[in-house]
């Protein structure tokens, strides 16, 4: 019998935000060298302790004078003075403006004694031993009068204040050497799972490992957020490691975020250690994605245990916990930004749960934004990075119809919709004549995807093949051949397709792909000159489907596959052998209404300087 738990209640969203709010990340302060508080926020009110200037100084080049003695000087008749000597800047003055006199300072200098005005040096002409004023001076004119600048006993800079360049330039004026500042809070970090390797270190797939996103993903929004990521070993489905990992966390931080390990599974022990070693506040919340998350104390430490998939973890750490590190941070809430959108596709939704669903953003023919939902599910890294905001559900909503308007909570004011949303077929040729358009996004979704998209209004531009019905409301406007065939590993000894029928492990692509259709149309042309059916070839044939373009070929690299469907450019890629099988012809299709949208025309001017766009009525 399976001692399995389920999840307790599910807190509300706003609960998550209060318990959260009420763990009293950080505090206190301290001092740092003025050359280390550029971005940091200042714990406490700076007061000036000095005047600045410290003295009266000259506001510019020319002579320190009595303003009574330039009373009626002008171009005509100007005042004559001697010339007592000169002061310059960092200079003490050892001489004294008399009646009658005048001396020479730069800017900067100290005025010498008995002067009240400066008449700048264009005003002003020198002969041997005095010089003629052409212009009356007021006391104080191109004077900068001590503490004019600053005062002492003035405040100068609050609690709150975050230090840019402007403010350590006032505080080196101050002469302050070190700065009164609020702590940045000290995030741990652990990823937890048996399954995680560092990124850098080889993979076994057979084994079920994949690279580490969370650690350092979520280190990122730490510092971000003003905290100071310390990032600790992986750790295994291990209770006692755990324990250890999470224990050293908390005496050394000031919160401790895990991911991973938080659902209520046997494998999943680190709510049984909260529990038995700290305080669990909270665990399960009605969020999607995020339920699982879990916050409490560990040794009187705060503590955030975060799902294991990476957008449940960012999309949870970004809406509930940054805001909070901000605050311990005393940095200010960031600018938020928000944008009104229609809804491309309706979406339904009734899981009773508030949802944070990620969705991207394109501009239509007609110059409205539309919002598409973005979503490969919370264990793919990309979701969020193809998306430019979140549609924030409540549980009570359960479908979104087309064209509905929504608002999207954009990650960043700086978010907008890219210069040309494409969506289909991925292709080498096609990678190079994106890399020479700013603000391209491109979703390498497939071509039967891309034909998909253009129709339902969000692509502008869908890359398709020709196994592809190309989508009727669209126009072509470039495109190229390409060889396929099999990429063929060193185990095997292929020289076609009917090679494939027996013992010979074969990577092809699902049916998003053209490519995996022009393979799927080969086995049938293979079937008819067998004089058998399709089903019977195909079943012939140990056939596993990927999701990507250079997912077979690089299963036959690896040596988890005999033969991959691929193209030659990838084979000669991955360094193995190659049987082609036929062409393919990859066209670029633009919705008709998005023709002259900057971004596709500027695609399509790449295209034509490729010598790859459609051919006018004019060419031979």
């Amino acid at each position: 019998m399976s001692d399995r738990r389920e999840f307790r209640d599910l807190a509300s969203p706003a609960e998550l935000e209060s318990v959260i709010a009420a763990l009293d990340i950080g505090g206190g302060t301290e001092h740092v060298p003025l050359a280390a508080a550029h971005g940091r926020v200042l714990a406490d009110r700076v007061e000036a302790t000095l005047d600045v200037p410290g003295f009266d100084r000259a506001a510019m080049d020319g002579y320190a004078v009595r303003a009574s003695d330039t009373a009626g000087a002008g171009e005509v008749d100007p005042a004559v003075l001697s010339l007592a000597g000169a002061v310059h800047a960092g200079e003490r003055p050892d001489v004294t403006v008399d009646p009658e006199t005048a001396v020479e300072v730069s800017t900067g200098a100290v005025l010498p004694p008995g002067a009240d005005a400066v008449v700048m040096v264009e005003r002003t002409t020198e002969r041997e031993d005095a010089v003629e004023v052409r212009t009356a001076v007021t006391p104080g004119q191109h004077v900068m009068a001590a503490g004019r600048d600053v005062a002492a006993g003035t405040r100068v800079l609050g609690p709150g204040t975050r230090i840019s360049p402007r403010e350590v330039g006032l505080l080196s004026a101050l002469g302050v050497e070190s700065v009164p500042v609020v702590p940045a809070p000290t995030v741990g970090i652990v990823s937890t799972g048996d399954e995680l390797v560092p990124p850098g270190d080889p993979l076994d797939h057979e084994a079920g490992q994949i690279y580490d996103v969370n650690s350092g993903a979520v280190a990122a929004g730490v510092a971000a957020a003003g905290g100071e990521p310390r990032q600790y070993d992986r750790v295994g489905d291990d209770k006692a490691a755990m324990e250890r990992v999470l224990r050293d966390a908390a005496e050394e931080c000031d919160l401790v975020l895990s991911s991973g390990s938080t659902s209520a599974s046997t494998m999943d022990v680190i709510y049984r250690v909260l529990e038995e070693t700290g305080e669990r506040l909270l665990h399960g919340v009605a969020v999607k994605p995020g339920k699982p998350t879990i916050v409490g104390r560990l040794a009187g430490t705060p503590y955030v245990g975060l799902p294991g998939y990476p957008v449940s973890a960012l999309t949870i750490f970004r809406t509930f916990i940054a805001p909070s590190l901000r605050d311990a941070a005393g940095r200010s809430r960031p600018a938020t930004a928000t944008i009104e959108a229609e809804m491309a596709v309706g979406e339904r939704y009734t899981e009773g749960r508030r949802r944070l669903m990620p969705v991207g953003l394109v501009a239509a023919g007609d110059g409205r934004t539309v919002a598409y939902p973005v979503d490969k599910g919370s264990g793919a890294t990309t979701t969020l990075l193809d998306a430019d905001g979140i549609v924030d559900c409540p549980a009570d909503v359960t479908y979104l119809d087309e064209g509905q308007t929504v608002t999207v909570d954009l990650f960043s004011p700086d978010s907008h919709p890219p210069a040309v949303l494409g969506v289909g077929e991925g292709d080498p040729t096609l990678s190079t004549v994106l890399d020479d358009l700013p603000g391209a996004r491109y979703l390498t979704h497939g071509a039967v995807a891309g034909a998909r998209s253009l129709r339902r209004g969000i692509a502008d531009v869908a890359v398709v093949t020709d196994s592809v019905e190309t989508p009727s409301a669209g126009t072509v406007v470039g495109g190229w051949e390409r060889e396929w065939g099999l990429v063929v590993g060193d185990a095997v000894a292929v020289d076609g397709l009917a090679d494939l029928v027996g013992d010979v492990a074969v990577a092809t692509l699902d049916d998003q792909w053209g490519l995996g259709a022009s393979y799927r149309d080969a086995l049938a042309r293979l079937a008819t000159e067998r004089d058998e059916s399709v089903a019977a070839v195909s079943d012939a044939v140990a056939a596993v489907e990927t999701a990507g373009l250079e997912s077979p070929a690089r299963r036959v690299a690896d040596g988890r596959a005999d033969v991959g469907v691929g193209l030659q450019t990838t084979a000669e890629a991955v360094g193995q052998a190659f049987v082609p099988l036929g062409t393919e012809r990859v066209d670029v299709v633009v919705a008709a209404d998005r023709v002259e949208k900057d971004g596709v025309r500027r695609l399509i001017e790449a295209l034509d300087e490729c010598g790859l766009g459609a051919p006018t009525e004019t060419d031979p």
